[in-house]
């Protein structure tokens, strides 16, 4: 079989990331300068006794400052600490507002336009702006208050999700509006 072909003696070492802060065994320099988990600052003592302390605490022993001489460590809870800060860059990721569009024709039948407005709602709840378009064909043009008044029913369905940022403008076959979530 093929696990057989594999030797035995072939020892798996953990995987270290360079970019993240050593911790615990992994300090090998001493002496250190240490910080208690209450912002305290011990002095400079042997790594080992170092590490006592912070079992003792039952918390971790972290190297934040490695270029230092001697090395800083600071005795906290290194689980939270990675949490906190995968936390924090998360939170700097904001949302990019995107532009929705919901097209409509004069003719449009009334349960369509409450499935688009539906729609609408939705983009608008997840922060993007709708762009409302009513489009006109053929002889449509020379009922462009018909159009006007889709747009109007759709903007006042629409109010309590968002105000308009952009009246309603006539482009040719197009009468546009564009709605921005409240903030």
């Amino acid at each position: 079989m093929f696990h057989e072909a594999i030797p035995c003696f072939i020892k798996r070492t953990p995987v270290i990331d360079r970019n993240a802060p050593r911790v615990n065994d992994y300090i090998r320099i001493s002496p250190i300068r240490v910080i208690d988990h209450d912002g305290e600052q011990l002095g400079v003592i042997e790594t080992d006794r170092a590490k006592e302390i912070a079992i003792e605490a039952g918390l971790d022993l972290v190297e934040v400052a490695p270029n230092e001489n001697p090395p800083v460590c600071r005795i906290m809870d290194y689980g939270k600490y990675k949490y906190e800060k995968k936390k924090k860059a998360n939170k700097n990721t904001a949302h990019s507002s995107k532009t929705k569009e919901v097209r409509l024709r004069p003719k449009t039948g009334k349960h369509d336009i409450d499935f688009k407005v539906n729609q609408a709602k939705k983009f608008l709840d997840n922060k993007d702006k709708v762009q409302i378009t009513v489009q006109f064909r053929g002889r449509e043009m020379a009922h462009i208050d018909e159009g006007r008044k889709v747009m109007d029913d759709v903007v006042k369905d629409l109010s309590e999700h968002g105000k308009i940022e952009q009246t309603p403008v006539q482009h040719g076959r197009r009468m546009t509006c564009m709605i921005v979530p409240h903030r």
